[in-house]
Formats: C-alpha cells, sequence, structure tokens
C-alpha cells in the first residue's frame, strides 16, 4: 500500500474541506456586508471588528437552539433530508483542480483530490442529486408552504440542469476531454480561456447555475411573500444549519466549476496558482450577493418559461453551432 500517497490525499480532503467550510461560514458575513453597502447600511459591526466573528456568533447560536420536530412529519426523511442536502455540496469540490502540480518525496501530485477521466460527468451527477434533500424535505414536513417550496425547486432545477448540461457540452468539444485538468491545462494562455472562444456558453451555464443554487433573482422555492421560507420552512437548529450551508457551498462550487471550464482555473500571472484559484471564486461569490442586492425575482411562471423558451434553444443551437466549426 502507498502510505505516501494516501497521506497526501487526506491532507488534501482536510484542507479543501476546512477552507470549504470556513468559506461557506464567511460568505455569510460578506454577503450581509455587501448588501448592507449596496442598501446603504452598515452591516454586521458587533462581534468582532467589522463584524468578522458574526459567522462563529451565528454557529454558536444555531448550536444551542432547541431542535424541534414538528408533529405528523415523516421523522426518517424529515432527518435526512438535511444531511442529503449538505453531502452532495461538499463532494463535488473533489475533482476540482485548484492548483499546479507539486513534487513530494520524489512524486508529482496533482492539486486535487481525485483526478477523474470522466470529471464533468462526476460533476452532473453529485449536483443533481441536491434536488432530492428538497424534494424530501417539503414532503416530510407535512406543510402545504414546505411542499410547495419543494416542488417548485424541483421543477426549476430539473429545468435548469439541462442548459447548464448543454452548455457543459460545448466545453467538452471545445477541450476534447471531460476530465477537468486537461480542460485547465488547455487553457494555459489568457486566450485561450473558454470564455472568450465561447461566451454563450458561459453565460447560459452561469445563469442555469445561480438558478440552481436557488438564489436571487431564482429563489423562486424561498419566497418569503408567498411560503414563508420554502422547503425548509419546518427546520430549525442545525437541521435548518445544514440546508443554510449547503447553499452556500453549492455556490462556491459553482464558482470553482465557472472557474475551472471557462476562466483557464488555476492560471495567471505573477501570484501563485492556488491564489488565481482562489481570486476567480470570490469574484463569482461577490457577483451572487451583487446580483441579490439589486435584481428583483422572477414569477415563478417566468422563471420556467425563460429556462425552457430562451435559454433551452440558445444552448442547443451553440452547441450545434461549435460542433460544427470544431469538425
Amino acid at each position: 500500500m502507498d502510505w505516501t500517497f494516501l497521506i497526501v490525499k487526506l491532507i488534501q480532503v482536510i484542507a479543501v474541506f476546512a477552507v470549504l467550510l470556513t468559506g461557506c461560514a464567511y460568505m455569510t458575513w460578506l454577503e450581509r456586508k455587501l448588501v448592507a453597502r449596496i442598501q446603504s447600511r452598515l452591516g454586521p459591526m458587533n462581534a468582532g471588528y467589522q463584524g468578522l466573528l458574526q459567522p462563529v456568533a451565528d454557529m454558536i447560536k444555531l448550536l444551542f437552539k432547541e431542535d424541534i420536530t414538528p408533529k405528523h412529519v415523516d421523522k426518517f426523511i424529515y432527518g435526512i433530508a438535511p444531511l442529503a442536502s449538505f453531502i452532495p455540496a461538499t463532494l463535488s469540490i473533489a475533482v476540482v483542480p485548484f492548483g499546479d502540480s507539486i513534487t513530494l518525496f520524489g512524486r508529482t501530485y496533482d492539486l486535487v483530490i481525485s483526478n477523474l477521466n470522466v470529471g464533468i460527468l462526476y460533476v452532473l451527477a453529485i449536483t443533481s442529486i441536491g434536488v432530492y434533500s428538497i424534494i424530501m424535505a417539503g414532503y416530510s414536513s407535512n406543510s402545504k408552504y414546505s411542499l410547495l417550496g419543494g416542488l417548485r425547486s424541483s421543477a426549476q432545477m430539473i429545468s435548469y440542469e439541462i442548459g447548464m448540461g448543454l452548455a457543459i457540452v460545448v466545453v467538452i468539444l471545445l477541450s476534447g476531454s471531460l476530465n477537468l485538468v486537461d480542460i485547465v491545462d488547455k487553457q494555459g494562455s489568457f486566450v485561450g480561456w473558454y470564455v472568450f472562444r465561447n461566451p454563450v456558453a458561459f453565460v447560459v451555464y452561469f445563469i442555469c447555475a445561480v438558478a440552481e443554487t436557488n438564489r436571487s433573482p431564482f429563489d423562486l422555492p424561498e419566497a418569503e411573500s408567498e411560503l414563508v421560507a420554502g422547503y425548509h420552512t419546518e427546520y430549525s437548529s442545525m437541521k435548518f444549519g445544514m440546508f443554510f450551508v449547503a447553499e452556500y457551498a453549492n455556490m462556491i462550487t459553482v464558482g470553482a466549476i465557472a472557474t475551472t471550464l471557462f476562466f483557464g482555473g488555476w492560471h495567471g500571472p505573477f501570484l501563485p496558482p492556488i491564489v488565481w484559484f482562489l481570486i476567480k471564486v470570490a469574484a463569482f461569490q461577490v457577483f451572487y450577493i451583487w446580483a441579490r442586492g439589486t435584481l428583483p425575482r422572477l414569477r415563478y411562471d417566468q422563471l420556467m418559461s425563460f429556462g425552457w423558451k430562451v435559454l433551452l434553444p440558445i444552448a442547443v443551437i451553440n452547441v450545434m453551432v461549435t460542433a460544427f466549426f470544431v469538425l
């Protein structure tokens, strides 16, 4: 057994998981501060300098809040739904390369937890599992608000997954590979980034990804004025916290995959590769928050109509045109 390989991979898993969870926590702080600036407010200020300890305070609050389970819920499904939401959100990052290869003990290792030849298919498979947790939460809560939120989200996520998959097909055609490490390697120069070679695919991908993560202006499953809080209305304490963390983990994962597929991954001048990767991912998170603070929520019929009648035809035509030019 190659113990060196196992130790290196274990260190990578722990480091990536720690960075992901820390990023999820401080995404809440960043979102509050940026939205506050957009709305001419201060945001959190009292917990630590500029409110930097606010995520820690929120975590302590969630841990010590009473975990209430309503009567007449399906307890088993109600209990595992938060886990089913949190686990896929963290697994997707496993195939994303976050830096150049390194040499340790005379052996070269890629800075990716698992260098799969079918990395893109793995990402699509894992991210599609997330819809089950929302359906389970909505169904098991025995609440009309939760059920409607779950049904909305399942229809929304399935609809926009198709457009997102077709946008990714364009990257596969351009790179000739399903391996994310190979895709990054083929974007070594700035002009070779796929966002410049096919900007339509990136726009379609990112719109679909925002809808996939249920973020504004597509946050219909959690429309407060209609559904109280949607599929997690009946959840409290850390069960609610796991849904909350899963949403931010999905946002970070979407930013990491968009960086890998369209923006050259970790490639960049002067700075270390991993720093470039983190900067690009952070830019996507800022865009998420900016969209939430500025764009109004769509109606549900507008959301579905846009996905099926606008994005899907554009994505299909884009795949056909790209395939023609590649061949």
